[in-house]
């Protein structure tokens, strides 16, 4: 029987780098996001899994789909996906580690064997339209 692990992930490019967070005890680089509460949109996610993070306020009129991704769940058992819903959008504040967030770091695609999969295939998406360099 298959699991899926529903989340959500703000994609903050720059300069051909994205944003990325490690988890305090975890051994790779997450995009930033989280798992959907009951009731929640999207949005809503979005919104709160960013602040709760990394301490930034996302803009929700500007959030974009990027794109949704789907892979194995790093750490868990085999079977177990996550099921990634990718959104972009403007911000206000510097992003800086909050809650269960260790360290923030900006990743180029030569990192793509420092993430967990599903954000690999992620990287291999924004590298192959050229937004990750």
């Amino acid at each position: 029987m298959t699991t899926t692990i529903d989340k959500i992930a703000w994609i903050h490019l720059d300069g051909g780098r994205i944003l990325s967070t490690r988890s305090r005890g975890k051994d790779v680089y997450y995009i930033p996001g989280g798992k959907r509460e009951p009731g929640e949109t999207d949005l809503d996610t979005l919104v709160r899994e960013i602040d709760e993070e990394l301490a930034v306020t996302i803009v929700p009129a500007t959030a974009r789909h990027l794109g949704t991704f789907q892979a194995q769940a790093h750490g868990h058992a085999d079977g177990v996906l996550v099921r990634m819903t990718c959104y972009t959008a403007d911000h206000q504040g510097t992003p800086a580690p909050s809650s269960e967030i260790e360290e923030v770091v900006w990743l180029g695609y030569r990192d793509r064997d420092r993430v967990a999969p599903v954000d690999q295939i992620i990287f291999d998406h924004l590298h192959g339209t050229g937004q990750l360099r």
